[in-house]
């Protein structure tokens, strides 16, 4: 895996602006608990449900895409961390939003130069995506799988980035 993020810049799906910086672990303060970090006493967005019907209305889902795309892993796993609560951890939508949670771990760890770890961490998060084939929340689970699995495998010198086939009457 290359470090190469100045690639063609995905489609936004949300306007919400993102944090001063993204978070690699030993390289800037810790966004909570330094109080120079970038959501230091910020409270953390908690959602009561998630609709797996209303997901392309549910900001912080399209945010977490959003944060995943911009290489704002760590941040990314917060933000789809309320998604995945909302949603049930134990539920089929539960486990799917888990694995897009493991697979911006995975990334995070890609970057840092671990790769074994972050093998071990996408392959979990694909394996947690029951739709082998189709689209589940506007996402081509084919296209990830193959796309996880060539930047896995060294081919791809840029981060993957996650496309969504949005509704005509969504929010984004």
């Amino acid at each position: 895996m290359v470090k190469n993020l100045s690639v063609k810049q995905p489609y936004r799906y949300t306007d919400k602006p993102f944090p001063d910086y993204r978070y690699i672990p030993g390289e800037n303060p810790h966004p909570t608990r330094d109080p120079k970090g970038h959501s230091f006493n910020k409270p953390v967005k908690e959602l009561s449900s998630f609709s797996p019907e209303e997901w392309s209305y549910c900001e912080e889902f399209l945010f977490g895409i959003d944060l995943f795309n911009f290489g704002y892993w760590w941040e990314a796993h917060e933000v789809l961390e309320a998604v995945w609560v909302g949603a049930g951890k134990n539920t089929d939508t539960g486990l799917f939003v888990q694995g897009l949670i493991q697979l911006s771990a995975a990334h995070l760890k890609g970057w840092q130069g671990y790769y074994a770890a972050a093998a071990k961490l996408a392959l979990s998060g694909l394996s947690k995506m029951k739709d082998n084939n189709g689209k589940r929340f506007g996402i081509d689970i084919s296209k990830l799988r193959s796309d996880i699995e060539e930047y896995l495998s060294g081919n791809c010198a840029t981060p993957i980035t996650i496309e969504l086939d949005l509704p005509a009457n969504s929010i984004a």
